[in-house]
């Protein structure tokens, strides 16, 4: 549930969204959005407050600015491309031959140069979503998968499918947000 949260010139205030639209009414003059703590802080002047007289805007507006707020909210993600690879996985420059290394998923990957981060991105596990393709359709919409980096793209024992991408992902990994029979996609990313 959405709590809101702000000072009123009358003191403060915490309150589900819906227990505000009840009994607050269409009384907010500013609203921000704290993308830090991920809640709405609403600066209020609400006409219950003593001895001030306000004229309150009304709710549509309300509505209408906190859904623009909430469209320029930034994106911790990145974006880069993914390419697919397929067996053998092994060994890798991560751990070798060790087959312990792979998730049950099989949702794993491997990182290309950009996040290779000499070695440091070994066992690092990312959100991963297709957002575009050369062709269009290419994309599972709203499909976000999370992968483990097991090995380095560039010194990998099967060849991606794709030079220089940010990552090749596992033929499991790819066929999931994306069709397999496509090269690349464009992706969205983010470690977890």
């Amino acid at each position: 549930m959405l709590f809101l949260t702000g000072k009123c010139l009358c003191g403060t205030f915490d309150i589900s969204v819906g227990d505000a639209l009840r009994f607050l009414g269409p009384s907010y003059i500013a609203c921000t959005l704290d993308q830090a703590s991920a809640s709405i802080h609403l600066l209020a002047a609400h006409s219950t407050c003593p001895g001030m007289s306000t004229s309150p805007i009304s709710l549509p507006w309300l509505f209408l600015f906190l859904f623009l707020s909430a469209l320029f909210c930034s994106s911790q993600a990145d974006v880069g491309s993914a390419a697919h690879y397929s067996p053998p996985y092994l060994p890798t420059a991560c751990r070798g031959s060790d087959p312990s290394q792979f998730p049950s998923s099989n949702l794993f990957g491997s990182a290309g140069e950009g996040i290779w981060d000499n070695g440091a991105a070994c066992g690092r596990q990312y959100l991963v979503r297709c957002i575009s393709a050369p062709v269009l359709g290419t994309c599972v919409p709203g499909k976000t998968i999370q992968i483990r980096i097991v090995d380095r793209a560039l010194s990998s024992v099967s060849r991606p499918s794709r030079k220089d991408t940010t990552m090749a992902l596992s033929t499991t990994a790819f066929s999931a947000i994306a069709n397999s029979s496509a090269k690349f996609v464009n992706i969205e990313f983010q470690q977890v």
